[in-house]
């Protein structure tokens, strides 16, 4: 964790949005809210399973000029992963509860 960030609910990579946010003029901040507000509640509605950081963590990397379909590649594979490695043939370790 970054030196001065304190332990919160909030992810770091959304305490740093937060903080962008925060420099951005009052009616931007407000935009930016209301579309990442509106952007969860779309992701609800589809049942995407996404919560609003790891959404807000994906809108920040499209913006920043990543390719939203590899994004989403990545999501289903990370999603996917976990089964995989459950699987008692997989060479994976396994953990145990």
């Amino acid at each position: 964790m970054a030196r001065g960030c304190q332990q919160s609910p909030l992810g770091y990579y959304e305490i740093y949005i937060v903080k962008i946010v925060a420099v951005m003029d009052p009616e931007a901040a407000k935009t930016a809210r209301e579309s990442l507000e509106l952007a969860f509640h779309m992701s609800n509605l589809l049942d995407t399973g996404l919560d609003r950081h790891t959404l807000s963590v994906l809108i920040a990397l499209c913006d920043l000029g990543l390719n939203p379909e590899a994004l989403a590649a990545v999501v289903k594979e990370l999603r996917r992963e976990p089964a995989l490695s459950s699987l008692p043939n997989s060479s994976a370790p396994v953990a145990k509860p």
